[in-house]
């Protein structure tokens, strides 16, 4: 949601992007990045290994500044864009990309861009939970549904992933326990980042007051105080879903087993009320440069 009401201030965010709206580009090598310890979105601590390897970073580093003035920079860039610029770093308007994984692999991308401004959208915990056990899920439906249609062309062509997009977040509580240990990246990372180079932003904060909140996300970002864009900007958003899991029993069960966990994050087991402010925390990090 905050990509896009960025995006449509003038915040360019890439030409090929997925579902959720992140870019493509910068997904590919965050994936790769993680990869280089054995890890992934779902299984992430083990990248901290890889920045204390400096002749690895160095080779790194270069590869992906390669990337970025190689053609496969028209993922991002687009291709009048890429045949403009020649390279993303060249790319002078307003831009950024958002992916949960810079959560883990931001220290990469400080080294590349020393005066990046990283915005960080904090969500509830279970609410963040249950979105990726539902996610999880749907992921599992269709990974059956598609086996069973091509089972017999398998041997053709073997299967290169499992059945699972993530084993971790089929249960509440191993989703419960991710969100956790990105929240606590999170903490540690604006320690490490000047302070007017980063923001931090309550899911439920923007769902309440989304034209003051985007506001100062546009000042932030360097895009300007335009208000009729802003008010257009917010004009769909649906403030019913903060703090989402308030209306299921079990879910406030679950977020009272957790309330320690919860707290240690500024946020409260049951909100006094659905849509009331509270200090607290969201979905992962999004990055913009």
């Amino acid at each position: 949601m905050v990509g896009r009401l960025l995006e449509e201030l003038g915040l360019f965010v890439g030409k090929g992007k997925d579902e959720n709206n992140e870019a493509i580009f910068f997904q590919a090598l965050n994936s790769w990045l993680l990869a280089q310890c054995g890890s992934r979105w779902d299984n992430p601590g083990q990248i901290g290994e890889l920045w204390q390897h400096e002749s690895a970073m160095g080779l790194i580093e270069d590869y992906v500044r390669f990337m970025m003035s190689s053609p496969r920079a028209i993922d991002f860039l687009g291709v009048r864009g890429y045949l403009l610029n020649r390279n993303i770093m060249n790319f002078r308007h307003p831009w950024g990309w958002k992916d949960p994984r810079n959560t883990f692999t931001l220290p990469l991308w400080l080294r590349l861009f020393p005066r990046a401004k990283v915005v960080c959208i904090e969500r509830h915990g279970v609410d963040v939970a249950q979105s990726l056990v539902t996610r999880e899920r749907q992921s599992e439906v269709r990974s059956r549904e598609k086996y069973r249609r091509y089972k017999y062309l398998t041997w053709l062509r073997p299967k290169r992933g499992g059945f699972m997009e993530s084993a971790r977040c089929a249960t509440m509580d191993g989703a419960f326990t991710l969100w956790q240990e990105y929240q606590a990246q999170v903490d540690h990372l604006v320690d490490e980042v000047s302070s007017d180079r980063v923001v931090r932003v309550r899911y439920e904060t923007l769902l309440e007051s989304p034209e003051d909140s985007l506001r100062e996300l546009a000042e932030f970002c360097g895009l300007g105080d335009d208000e009729e864009a802003i008010e257009r900007a917010c004009r769909d958003i649906d403030g019913g879903r903060a703090f989402a899991y308030a209306a299921d029993a079990e879910l406030v069960a679950f977020a009272n087993t957790k309330a320690k966990a919860l707290a240690a994050h500024g946020y409260h087991a049951t909100p006094a009320r659905i849509g009331s402010h509270q200090d607290g925390a969201e979905d992962f990090l999004e990055m913009t440069t």
